[in-house]
């Protein structure tokens, strides 16, 4: 049996700011928009390529906006994805490893290190990482 991870749920503050923030900055699909009643809206996005969507709404989650903290995305090319997410306004870090010593420094380290950090408006927390070719 085959256990598929497909959905993430997103606490946030605003709907409308945050579908805009992952659509129009970061580039997701809005696969889904759908007011089911008063108290509850459903938006569910999926980022390029993706098996795997995030929803934000009201009525979905009990979680504190900006708590979700460590979500990942692999790209194939760390400096093409960082310029995207810039040239849409999205606050990214510059390219950083992690070095022989523990800490973070900046610039490529070679396979599967090499990562961009940001924040969607209200503080949940995204890193993008180089998965190697092949």
């Amino acid at each position: 049996m085959d256990w598929k991870l497909e959905v993430i749920v997103i606490p946030v503050s605003d709907v409308d700011r945050a579908k805009e923030f992952y659509a129009e900055r970061c580039g997701f699909v809005v696969d889904v928009d759908h007011q089911a009643n008063e108290n509850t809206r459903i938006v569910q996005m999926t980022p390029p390529g993706s098996a795997c969507s995030i929803t934000v709404g009201t009525g979905i989650v009990k979680g504190e906006p900006g708590t979700v903290k460590g979500l990942q995305l692999v790209v194939s090319d760390i400096e093409k994805a960082r310029a995207q997410l810039v040239e849409r306004g999205v606050d990214a870090s510059p390219v950083r490893h992690v070095g022989e010593d523990g800490q973070w420094s900046d610039g490529h380290g070679g396979s599967w290190n090499a990562f961009v950090f940001f924040d969607d408006p209200d503080g949940n927390s995204w890193a993008v990482q180089e998965k190697p070719a092949g």
